[in-house]
């Protein structure tokens, strides 16, 4: 599988938080000539199953993305719009959004509005519509949108919307195609509603029950002018293996059996940490009696905005991450 075509491939469905079947059903297609199993629990994650008889491994990336949901539309035929996940006023500015319906518009700010003060609430999407009753024939109340723009790969760096977390998305369908050995008991999990609390991830960690679980997401980069030092990852420094952020402190098993896994096979790898922020694995790794939890991320600049961007040789390193430790003795990893 290529990585731009994968992107432009869920990037086309309309997935925000809690509306996920589209991007679901792409990712099952994708995923679905390297699965043993394959289904869809109650909640919307997408659970992709390859047996094996040795410890139970959960890998999880969400395929949630943040979004719009009309909670208003004024009598010139304007939406007043809230969150699904984490959306910052200043990043919004002549967006253009695109509704699951076709539907495009573009979030604006009223005039004379001052920007540093600006408030999300003060931001209305426009279709073009010259009245309520116009706007109604395209949108109603609780339709989501989402961030309507290209993918594009510039040298070895790709610039895309929700990168955050399709790409972690892309690393995983890499890694399925290219794992041979079964000796573990591999379940791949595309969650939903990441990005408003973990949620997907809860409970199929529950309902999984796994051994050792792998968070894949982006992590922030401290690679641009400015930075405050609050992360450690870099664009093209390969895959960053989690050490903490908010939700999490890894098991050091894993983050030492990884570090061990990347020098063994030469896979470029790096240290994340996060001081804000948070993954699934801050749900999975509370799950029942508690999961022995790691990450593995891609480093990624402006996070949350239209415009994210990584690189691909991390990509690669991550898909080849996950790939190793799903293919090794898990039951040795504290040996490495």
């Amino acid at each position: 599988m290529d990585l731009l075509h994968i992107l432009q491939t869920l990037n086309a469905c309309h997935g925000p938080s809690g509306d996920e079947a589209g991007v679901r059903e792409a990712i099952r297609t994708l995923a679905q000539p390297f699965a043993d199993e394959i289904w869809t629990d109650t909640l919307g994650n997408l659970i992709v199953h390859r047996k094996g008889s040795g410890p139970k491994v959960l890998f999880a990336a969400h395929m949630d993305s943040i979004g719009c949901i009309v909670t208003h539309i004024d009598a010139q035929g304007f939406l007043r719009f809230g969150r699904l996940g984490g959306l910052s006023a200043a990043d919004l500015i002549a967006v253009p959004v695109r509704f699951g319906n076709g539907t495009r518009g573009v979030i604006a700010m009223p005039e004379g509005a001052e920007l540093k003060e600006l408030k999300l609430d003060q931001l209305y999407i426009d279709i073009g519509a010259g009245s309520r009753e116009e706007a109604q024939t395209w949108v109603e109340l609780g339709d989501t949108a989402v961030f309507d723009a290209p993918v594009y790969v510039q040298g070895e760096r790709v610039v895309s919307p929700y990168l955050d977390n399709r790409v972690s998305c892309a690393v995983l369908l890499l890694a399925l195609e290219r794992i041979r050995e079964r000796q573990n008991d591999l379940y791949f999990a595309f969650t939903v509603q990441e990005e408003v609390g973990l949620r997907g991830a809860r409970t199929a960690a529950f309902a999984l029950e796994p051994d050792y679980a792998v968070a894949m997401d982006v992590t922030d980069a401290d690679d641009v002018p400015g930075s405050k030092h609050t992360c450690t990852a870099k664009l093209g420094e390969g895959a960053a293996i989690k050490v903490m952020d908010h939700s999490v402190i890894c098991h050091p098993a894993l983050v030492s059996g990884l570090r061990a896994l990347a020098r063994e096979r030469g896979i470029p790898a790096q240290t994340d940490i996060m001081r804000s922020g948070g993954t699934d694995a801050g749900a999975i790794h509370q799950s029942r009696g508690g999961v022995v939890t790691g990450g593995i991320s891609v480093p990624c600049r402006y996070i949350h905005t239209p415009q994210e961007m990584a690189d691909r040789r991390d990509v690669e390193a991550c898909a080849a991450l996950a790939a190793a430790l799903a293919q090794c003795d898990l039951r040795r990893l504290g040996e490495r």
